[in-house]
């Protein structure tokens, strides 16, 4: 600043008198002086330049008042202020910004306010403001032109002050101001009455008006709603309004005057009247009158339903949620609601047209089982709800209908189920299948799930197995489970192969008010939560290995609690796993670079492969009954159509990796290609029109403004500007047409490539369904020729049904294969291990049909059905054809209860089990099913006991050893004991449960623990029959 421009803000100081002297401080004395007419228009070139008027000329004006009051003037206030807000167009000067300058200093910038134009408001939070502070803030509100916003929070107000602050506003002859907030100060009744007698005469009225936690009465709340009744400016201004956390504010009579102000047409969007002792019967009336058009976030957590004992409710919270228009956000957390105010809720949003995406916060209002019934009852018909928060309401074993109740519900996209599940261990574990059916559903509009604070233990990687292969979550909250290593190393398995998932960190928070921070962070887009899990530095070792593999995770938030417990026993493995979480996110936040070969490999084993190994299996039973008929007079037309149906199933293995190769991911030179490259010329030629029409205006600019200078400059390249030619500017490589054209090119090719794939699994599933239709249609066919007994084998028909085939050719039917085998990782055996863990029965939908389950017993002879091991895995084997050569056992101590001998083939138990409760063991090895009419039972599928693969199969499958001589000739001598007469017929007797036995006890291998116990029941039975 030269000599004159001070000798005048000086001269302008002096000028104002002693009539705007302050003391601040017994010595020296400080002066105030009137504002100084600058130009600080926002669109002035003085306000835009770099001269004495940056930011309405606030550092000329703060470096003359630290001189006029005799203190040195801090130049990086003048730089902050120069640089920071004037870069960023900051109109709102933040008191925290300067919080490390003394008392006085800060002082003397507040006081710098009270003479600019520029800026708008004043903001301070979390600092405590010094009476001296305080004062100059008063200042300024009575002077500032400009001052529209003052934003104090949690500052050390009192009473006092707004006492004074009310005086400030009296003072100023047109108080701009519109926006008050005074969160977290001692103001109370007399504060408050103060400003409301000032409201009464704001000509413009408030936009703002925020009084939470400021110890507000019912005097002061009487007052206010007197001053926003008489003053007709209110209603048509104020936009936000929020007195809540003041308990007892809205508790007593004197709140009639507020009601009757919501009751009329007003502007209000933006309501927050939480923890106040509200009675919503009443708030809602009022708010049916004045308050449908335009009110958009409600909130009236922690209040009552009603002061009076009463079971009625009134017809206006119905018809409230029937006709409001704009409404997006309700918060009813902690509200006891009655079972007949939620039917009421949930019948006007279901009569409501207008909504859509509205967040209904329903947590902690005790709804527990009447509550659950009402929501099954009326969910599924409600279109306006997108985001639902049932957390801690103790539906607990009540979640095992309501989850599918929500599933049903195909609006809803946000869940939080959090503190819900205090059950027992078998019942958890079904209400965590229930949810894993819900979101690996084809149709599931879930996007972000929370189960925070629940506790599950292991049995969240119930829920964490499902996630690898999930095609609709964007967004988990697992934090507070405790799941440890174990449960991190599951998430990690999760993480490799996931390719939706963008979020994982802790987006949870309180019961009660939906805080800032909830919202925020649901804002992101693909995010986890995983903190108080109780990991330690090899969970996040695991964590960072699988991030290498993910490219779509793109948020995680700070897993504080167990970072912070792991940093302090293996400080530099948990740094070093940390780091390379953070690097992963860093790559995958420039752009998901997702390998189309890997794309490709998962989608075809997650989707396709169950069905491939469906069509495998039957194909192999189709193969073994056209054996049978070869000659047969009648079934050449059917055996001709089977051999085509077999010819096309070998087709169709090859089906998926022949159209992925197709289409636009896998052309060369298509046609988006060749338009790409025209355009890409065209654009390199506008590109240098742009750039000569861009020099010619600069050079005109400059010959305008310094005429003398540019007639006979140079150019910064060195070639002269007159007569010369002009240079050709460079252009950046960032902006190259083609670099340009090339990145749009990849985006477009990305997306084609998702539709591609999306169409080829489509048509592939479409293609296989049809031919196990087919192929079970033939199969049938086959079988009715089997019962000919002109057939060269003359065996009996098949009964096989569905299930007995593992195959059912309905699409739901292979939708929920796909999901259940392959999808979800089956459980892990450390969860049986470490909790004792049940292992549950098949979970069954709400029709009633029992659905596949992730328990599985494995066969190593799978192969002899037809198809290799790894084809076999996931499916259950049928129990017409026994995969190995079974044998009876003659007593429960034979080899029927004892282990199977080594190398001896066996079925494997693959699941969770419990140390209370033995696995099941091996079925008994039979040489044959009880002999009828000199066949076995399978309908010609299989027509010998001995493991014979049928034709194409593998030379693997078509090698078998045979059985173990001694142990065949030991269960001929049990048939022959068998057939020895008894009294009363008892060798018939024990035969019979014996054979009833073995049928039992292979039923197991389809369903576990269902059976066995009753086949080892009449296997003792046959026993004691002998």
């Amino acid at each position: 600043m030269d000599v004159l421009e001070y000798t005048g803000i000086l001269n302008t100081f002096q000028s104002g008198g002693l009539g705007g002297a302050l003391m601040l401080v017994p010595t020296p004395s400080w002066t105030l002086p009137p504002a100084p007419p600058l130009d600080t228009s926002p669109t002035s070139e003085s306000s835009a330049s770099s001269g004495p008027s940056v930011c309405g000329g606030f550092s000329d004006t703060y470096a003359a008042l630290c001189d006029y009051n005799g203190l040195s003037c801090r130049e990086e206030v003048q730089w902050d202020v120069d640089t920071l807000y004037h870069a960023g167009e900051r109109r709102c000067f933040d008191l925290r910004d300067f919080s490390h300058l003394e008392s006085r200093e800060l002082a003397l910038a507040v006081a710098a306010l009270g003479y600019n134009r520029w800026f708008r408001g004043l903001c301070c939070r979390d600092l405590r403001l010094s009476s001296e502070v305080q004062a100059q803030v008063l200042h300024a509100v009575r002077r500032s032109p400009a001052l529209e916003e003052l934003i104090l929070d949690n500052v050390g107000l009192n009473a006092d002050f707004a006492s004074r602050l009310a005086a400030a506003l009296a003072a100023h002859p047109d108080p701009p101001l519109r926006c008050l907030e005074l969160p977290r100060g001692s103001l109370g009744d007399k504060g408050l009455a103060a400003l409301s007698q000032r409201f009464l005469g704001l000509p413009g009225g408030l936009r703002r008006l925020r009084l939470p936690h400021c110890g507000l009465g019912a005097r002061g709340l009487a007052a206010l709603g007197r001053a926003l009744g008489a003053n007709p400016a209110f209603r048509s201004a104020l936009q936000l309004l929020d007195l809540g956390h003041n308990p007892g504010l809205l508790g007593s009579p004197h709140g009639t005057d507020l009601f009757a102000f919501l009751a009329q047409p007003n502007a209000l969007l933006h309501l927050d009247l939480a923890s106040t002792d509200c009675a919503l019967d009443v708030l809602f009336g009022a708010l049916l009158h004045g308050c449908c058009s335009r009110l958009s976030y409600l909130n009236v957590a922690g209040n009552s339903f009603c002061h009076r004992k009463t079971r009625e409710v009134p017809p206006t919270l119905q018809q409230f949620f029937c006709s409001t228009f704009a409404l997006s956000h309700i918060s009813l957390a902690g509200v006891r609601l009655p079972p007949d105010a939620l039917r009421s809720l949930l019948q006007g949003l279901a009569a409501n047209t207008h909504l859509s995406d509205l967040h209904l916060d329903l947590s902690s209002c005790e709804l527990r089982s009447p509550g659950a019934r009402v929501l099954e009852e009326l969910l599924g018909g409600i279109s306006a709800v997108g985001s639902l928060d049932l957390s801690d309401n103790g539906f607990d074993a009540d979640l095992l209908t309501l989850v599918p109740a929500l599933g049903r519900n195909k609006a809803l996209k946000h869940l939080w189920l959090g503190k819900n599940f205090s059950v027992k261990a078998r019942t958890l574990e079904e209400i965590l299948h229930k949810l894993v059916q819900v979101i690996q559903e084809d149709d599931c509009s879930l996007q972000s799930l929370s189960v925070a604070e629940s506790r599950l233990k292991a049995r969240t990687c119930i829920l964490v197995n499902a996630l690898g292969s999930n095609a609709c979550l964007a967004k988990v909250d697992l934090s507070g489970n405790l799941m440890e290593d174990m449960g991190a190393k599951m998430l990690a398995k999760a993480l490799q192969i996931n390719s939706t998932l963008r979020w994982v960190g802790g987006f949870t928070g309180g019961s009660g008010v939906v805080s800032p921070p909830r919202c925020h962070l649901w804002s992101h887009g693909r995010s986890l939560s995983w903190d108080r899990n109780n990991t330690t530095a090899v969970g996040f070792q695991d964590i960072a290995r699988a991030m290498e593999s993910n490219h779509t995770l793109t948020f995680m938030a700070l897993p504080l609690c167990d970072l912070t417990a792991a940093y302090r026993s293996a400080p530099e493995r948990t740094d070093s796993g940390w780091q390379q979480i953070q690097w992963c996110l860093l790559r995958n936040g420039r752009g998901p670079k997702v390998p189309p070969e890997q794309v490709l490999r998962l989608q075809r084993g997650i989707v396709t492969s169950t069905a491939e190994q469906m069509l495998c299996r039957l194909s192999g039973r189709v193969q073994a009954a056209a054996r049978g008929l070869r000659g047969h007079p009648g079934a050449q037309r059917d055996l001709a159509e089977a051999q085509e149906l077999l010819r096309e199933a070998r087709n169709a293995r090859a089906l998926f990796p022949s159209l992925a190769a197709l289409g636009p991911a896998g052309a060369g030179a298509g046609p988006l290609q060749l338009l790409l490259q025209g355009v890409a010329g065209d654009v390199a030629k506008a590109v240098d029109k742009e750039l000569e029409v861009l020099l010619e205006a600069l050079l005109g600019r400059a010959a305008e403004l310094c005429p003398r200078a540019t007639a006979a400059g140079v150019w910064p390249g060195g070639a002269w500007l007159g007569g010369a030619p002009r240079p050709r500017p460079p252009l950046p490589p960032g902006l190259a047409p083609g670099a340009l054209l090339e990145r749009a090119g990849e985006e477009i090719r990305e997306q084609l490539g998702e539709v591609q794939l999306a169409l080829v699994t489509s048509l592939t599933q479409a293609v296989v369904a049809e031919l196990l239709r087919e192929l079970r249609r033939v199969h049938q066919a086959l079988a009715q020729h089997l019962q000919d007994p002109r057939s060269p084998q003359g065996q009996e028909p098949s009964n096989s049904t569905d299930e007995e085939l593992g195959v059912d050719v309905d699409a739901p039917t292979l939708q929920r294969h796909r999901r259940c085998c392959r999808r979800t990782r089956p459980p892990s055996a450390f969860m049986g291990q470490s909790e004792g863990l049940e292992s549950p029965s098949p979970p069954r939908s709400s029709e009633g049909d029992p659905k596949p389950h992730p328990l599985h017993f494995r066969a190593p002879e799978a192969q002899a059905v037809g198809g290799s091991p790894q084809q076999e895995e996931f499916g259950r084997l049928p129990p017409t054809v026994p995969p190995y050569p079974q044998e009876h056992s003659c007593s429960p101590h034979s080899e029927a209860s004892a282990p199977p001998e080594a190398g001896s083939p066996g079925l494997e138990w693959v699941g969770l089990t419990s140390p209370q409760t033995p696995p099941p063991q091996a079925p008994p090895r039979m040489g044959a099913w009880p002999p009828q009419n000199g066949g076995e039972r399978g309908g010609g599928a299989i027509q010998e006991a001995t493991p014979t693969a049928p034709t194409g199969t593998s030379d693997r499958s078509r090698q078998l050893p045979p059985p173990k001589p001694q142990r065949r000739q030991r269960a001929h001598s049990c048939d022959k004991a068998d057939a020895g007469p008894g009294p009363g017929g008892g060798g018939e007797a024990a035969a019979v449960l014996r054979g009833a036995a073995a049928h039992l006890t292979a039923r197991t291998a389809t369903s576990p623990h269902r059976h066995l116990r009753g086949g080892q029941d009449l296997a003792t039975a046959a026993h004691g029959r002998e």
